[in-house]
């Protein structure tokens, strides 16, 4: 049996003092709906309203899908119903990378061996990058030509080997992009560290193209301004409790809101479903995710001096290629959000705000940032935070209809929602095209489309299945990235945990 190594945060502990210094005071909200300050708010359902379109949750996916959905056909009428508020859960929560990626581990160096070829549908990995990176120019140019007051900054993003044996996953990551022309740039130690002075980084990968930086909750409430603009009626406040198919009717698809207001039901002739980690409206599909809670941490603002020891002057975001990663970036008034490394699960999927506030993975996040980053030694953090994301066997997005096509559902997007969620409703509105005759889009072609993951097993097997992955993922970090049996089974046959 191989040697367990200590990681590199595990050999350079900040002093207890240090960290509870950080962490004193630090309020438990999301930095970035804190920072959203007064944002639109939109009515409850109040009484029964008929749609050509109606969108199921007011995330990423659901506010993308009835944007383009208005702009796709101007006469429609379409509702979004969202059962709290729009940009609530994950889409207001994240780091705020808008990544070109469409499956985890897609473009990067991370995992080795090529495994996330591997794990795409065979000869759909080039494919799936192009798609990626004209699915982020899309976006880009979508915040441009509507406005949308989002901070966006098209930075691109650094992989990082902070162990010594991750450098060769970078190095053959670089390798495999110069093979495709791909303009990413192989940094070493010295020439990492002078771009962003960290004692921790081995080398970089620079991916200029591939990533975006965002304020998350600005995203969401952009979309959701912009799409009331074009004619999107948008009802928060508004959970659906159920989806019932009628047998006749032009509008034969029932939303049973739970609502004070007795019947405040939606018909539509069409529905969309972006209820990302929530369960699933359609029965067939609630094993297909579960829920992962993640966590991440923001600084107060650096002081000028304080960032210039630190370098960064690319505001690049940056992510290590562990198994149990992190990624981190700087926000408009130059606070750190550091996020990542635990990920969480509860038996049987449950989900609770009191999963929200995990004392243990807040003060890891924070030894790991100061680990990161020695020089912060003495700042504060201002916020600490959680929130679920739809974990799959499969890394990306899957798709799933019912009612004979009228009936559209994605999930998996697990932390890529900012720029997946734009392609997940993208081909959402594909099939329902099609229904009218449109021909399939290359995106509608993707086996990866047509083909649902393997669903997560019934409890306990799930808990259990879910809980020996991740112990591998750690001990894989504590062995120099060498996977186990479990592992290299799960890379054969396209599964994994990538969240």
């Amino acid at each position: 049996m191989a040697r367990l190594q200590r990681t590199v945060f595990e050999r350079n502990v900040p002093a207890r003092a240090v960290v509870d210094h950080a962490l004193g005071g630090t309020h438990h909200a999301v930095f970035w709906l804190d920072d959203l300050g007064e944002r639109a708010s939109y009515p409850t359902l109040s009484a029964p309203v008929r749609a050509d379109i109606a969108v199921v949750g007011g995330g990423y996916t659901g506010l993308w899908s009835a944007l383009r959905a208005k702009q796709r056909h101007p006469g429609a009428r379409v509702v979004l119903v969202e059962a709290r508020s729009v940009g609530w859960a994950a889409s207001g929560r994240n780091v705020g990378f808008c990544g070109a990626n469409l499956t985890h581990g897609h473009a990067s160096g991370r995992p080795p061996d090529g495994a996330e070829e591997r794990r795409d549908e065979p000869g759909e990995h080039a494919l799936l990058t192009r798609l990626g990176h004209e699915n982020l120019a899309a976006v880009g140019a979508t915040v441009d030509s509507l406005g949308l007051d989002c901070q966006w900054e098209r930075t691109g993003i650094v992989d990082l080997a902070i162990e010594p044996h991750q450098i060769d996953w970078l190095l053959d990551a670089a390798a495999r992009a110069a093979r495709t022309g791909a303009p990413h740039t192989y940094l070493d130690r010295a020439k990492m560290r002078a771009e962003v002075a960290s004692p921790t980084y081995e080398a970089g990968l620079v991916r200029p193209d591939d990533a975006a930086l965002v304020h998350p909750a600005r995203l969401a409430a952009e979309l959701a301004r912009a799409a009331s603009q074009l004619g999107v009626e948008i009802f928060e406040q508004t959970r659906v409790a159920a989806l019932v198919p009628q047998r006749s009717g032009a509008h034969d698809i029932v939303l049973r809101t739970l609502s004070p207001h007795g019947d405040a039901s939606v018909r539509a002739d069409r529905v969309l479903l972006g209820t990302s980690a929530f369960p699933s409206l359609l029965r067939r599909s609630r094993r297909h995710t579960v829920p992962v809670y993640v966590s991440a941490i923001a600084t107060e603002p650096l002081p000028a001096d304080l960032l210039a020891a630190i370098g960064w002057r690319g505001r690049q975001g940056l992510a290590d290629v562990a198994n149990r990663s992190h990624r981190y970036r700087l926000t408009a008034d130059d606070r750190i959000v550091f996020g990542g490394h635990d990920a969480v699960h509860h038996y049987g999927g449950r989900m609770s705000r009191t999963y929200e506030d995990r004392p243990a993975t807040f003060r890891r996040l924070t030894e790991h940032l100061l680990t990161t980053f020695p020089q912060l030694e003495g700042i504060r953090l201002s916020h600490r935070w959680s929130g679920a994301v739809d974990t799959a066997t499969r890394p990306g997005a899957w798709f799933a209809q019912a009612a004979g096509g009228r009936v559209q559902h994605t999930g998996g997007l697990a932390g890529l929602g900012a720029g997946a969620g734009h392609f997940a409703a993208q081909v959402m509105l594909d099939r329902l095209d099609v229904l009218d005759g449109a021909p399939d889009t290359e995106r509608t072609r993707l086996r990866t489309v047509r083909r649902r993951p393997v669903p997560f097993p019934p409890e306990p097997v799930a808990a259990a299945g879910i809980r020996a992955t991740r112990l591998a993922l750690d001990r894989a970090d504590h062995q120099g990235g060498r996977r186990n049996l479990l592992l290299r089974s799960l890379d054969t046959l396209g599964l994994g945990l990538d969240t």
